[in-house]
């Protein structure tokens, strides 16, 4: 399967979900005009990747960790209900038996997107490694 990139724009971020590396990333600001039409696809190669795991961990064994890291310096509240759908796929990974682990970034002076990260985590029940930078 193809790794996902999506260049960011002054009002999107950017993606790099890269299958080699298994490293997701999300970094940027994330205030698109139609957060639906940016964060749809992205959800939608989550749950194709779900069978690509699938296949790893039962054909080859490859239990290996996958990292998805939110780098995130601003995001909308539209932004924030797909944020929230994607960490729900990495739930539902997780539940399934992936090595799946969430890193927030935040910078240690934003006390919100700690709080953000903090709120998600806390919403979906499931752990995030807070990175302070």
């Amino acid at each position: 399967m193809d790794s996902l990139i999506i260049s960011p724009t002054e009002d999107s971020p950017e993606v790099k979900f890269t299958t080699t590396s298994n490293r997701f990333v999300i970094s940027g600001e994330s205030r698109p005009e139609n957060a639906s039409k940016f964060y749809t696809p992205v959800i939608e190669w989550i749950k194709k990747f779900e069978d690509v795991l699938y296949w790893r961990k039962n054909e080859r064994g490859d239990k290996s960790q996958i990292i998805f890291e939110f780098k995130l310096d601003y995001f909308n509240s539209t932004s924030a209900k797909y944020i929230l759908d994607i960490i729900f796929s990495v739930k539902k990974l997780v539940e399934q038996g992936y090595n799946v682990k969430i890193e927030w970034h935040y910078d240690k002076r934003d006390d919100d997107m700690l709080d953000a990260g903090t709120e998600f985590s806390e919403m979906v029940e499931l752990p995030f490694e807070f990175i302070p930078h």
